[in-house]
């Protein structure tokens, strides 16, 4: 609590504002779309104080908890979650999670130009979640599919399960994202289910995977030798931060979850999609692109 103090002390009024604000989108968006907010919440941290990609995937990662356990509780009131999927999925995802934890971790990603690699290969993910939401655009589920759970289209093995797992989690543990804008699609192209159980699916092993890989970089978050605001980082910065975003997280997950099975998608897509835009172009540090 005294770390969280310190920091709140250290940012102006306008700075804490923001970062309630940006949780509250990130929640709403990630419990909507089953991406976790981290998409949101990473490119929102560094537009508000900087490059310091460890320190806020480090606190993106316990908020990713915060955004995922009210989404999933909502979606399995909604009986969306596929339990068939998930007991191949999670453990996976929690092995894989560690390792890509470990090599973000890896001395190629330390540093001023290592962390700034680490943002370059963020702005590669925003740039495919960018393409699959305009696919989802131009071409939307067809009328009559349904909704939830497994069709007989449907593929829930253990090894296409596993891959999907897999996947999730080295990707969320080395970008600290929940990993749902790369699991969401992949399940319905491997797995071939429904969007929504996509979407519950992502937002039930993110609650799981991402305290997990939470942990573990958060341990290590002081090895990486970064600073913020002249401090070296470590777990209480990075949890200081995290609690707050944390509270507008859950409202705006909750309310995300329960929009994914009330209203139709599309204009929220269209202003995710411009979201991702802008987030992929400031995280990429273009030459000459400065804003």
């Amino acid at each position: 609590m005294a770390q969280l103090m310190t920091l709140a002390f250290t940012l102006s009024t306008a700075d804490m504002v923001l970062v309630i604000v940006l949780g509250l989108v990130a929640g709403l968006l990630g419990g909507m779309l089953g991406v976790g907010g981290s998409v949101i919440m990473i490119p929102g941290l560094t537009w508000l104080f900087g490059t310091n990609q460890h320190l806020y995937q480090a606190s993106a990662m316990i908020a990713n908890v915060a955004v995922s356990v009210p989404a999933a509780l909502r979606h399995f009131k909604a009986g969306a979650i596929v339990p068939e999927a998930l007991k191949w999925m999670l453990p996976a995802a929690l092995v894989s999670v560690l390792v890509g934890v470990w090599l973000s971790n890896l001395d190629a990603f330390q540093g001023t130009s290592g962390q700034v690699q680490l943002k370059r290969v963020f702005a590669a993910l925003l740039v495919y979640v960018i393409y699959v939401n305009v696919r989802r655009l131009i071409k939307p589920r067809p009328a009559g599919s349904p909704l939830v759970g497994i069709t007989p289209e449907s593929g829930v093995t253990p090894p296409r399960c596993g891959v999907v797992g897999t996947v999730m989690g080295t990707i969320a543990g080395f970008l600290g994202v929940g990993g749902g804008a790369i699991a969401v699609p992949l399940q319905q192209v491997v797995v071939r289910l429904p969007l929504r159980s996509c979407i519950a699916n992502s937002a039930a092993i993110i609650c799981i995977s991402a305290a997990v890989g939470a942990v573990y970089k958060n341990a290590s978050l002081a090895a990486t030798g970064a600073t913020f605001k002249g401090d070296p980082i470590h777990w209480k910065t990075s949890l200081a931060i995290a609690l707050m975003l944390a509270p507008s997280c859950i409202l705006g997950g909750h309310l995300g979850a329960v929009l994914t099975h009330k209203l139709p998608n599309r204009v929220v897509r269209v202003a995710f999609i411009l979201l991702m835009i802008v987030a992929a172009l400031k995280m990429a540090e273009l030459p000459g692109l400065a804003f």
